[in-house]
């Protein structure tokens, strides 16, 4: 069952990240991934994320898909959309991280939208949509800009919109 106190230990799992080495750092998060279901979706995220962290990609990729599909909720859901997608981006996967993070963006908005929009720009480049990353990725930058917000989302925006110079029948987005 997760409590406040397995939340708290879980926090320390990855706040000590940096000082474990990689056997000691996957063995303690198995060790409280352990003291859940073996399907529970947090669970299940948990040792994505750690096994993605230590560069373990395509073990990380079943589990987030196992913890998306046993209903993981809240903030969690949304990093293990975020995680999941960047994975599969760095499996050559880019069009599927496109597509999940294109729905995510479209599902809500919280505090981890230019995540969401960082990925998407990776993903939309290694796709072969470089104009529309850097729209993307403009667009999100220009927020936290404290001046030079109203240009930044202007060029963004028509970075976003069609390339007027570009053969219609040559466009790979169709």
């Amino acid at each position: 069952m997760i409590t406040p106190d397995w939340e708290r230990r879980m926090d320390g799992a990855w706040a000590a990240f940096d000082s474990l080495d990689e056997a000691r750092f996957l063995q303690l998060v198995e060790q409280l991934t352990g003291e859940l279901a073996p399907d529970d979706p947090v669970g299940l995220f948990e040792r994505a994320g750690s096994l993605d962290a230590v560069g373990r990609t395509g073990q990380a990729v079943p589990l987030y898909r196992e913890a998306l599909a046993g209903g993981l909720s809240g903030s969690r859901r949304r990093q293990a959309v975020i995680q999941l997608a960047s994975s599969l981006r760095e499996l050559g996967e880019a069009p599927e991280s496109v597509a999940l993070l294109t729905a995510e963006l479209a599902a809500g908005s919280d505090e981890l939208d230019d995540a969401v929009k960082a990925v998407l720009a990776l993903s939309l480049a290694d796709a072969g949509r470089e104009r529309e990353a850097v729209g993307i990725a403009v667009g999100a930058l220009a927020a936290h800009l404290p001046r030079y917000q109203r240009s930044m989302e202007n060029y963004a925006r028509l970075l976003l919109e069609p390339d007027p110079t570009a053969d219609p029948e040559s466009d790979v987005r169709s």
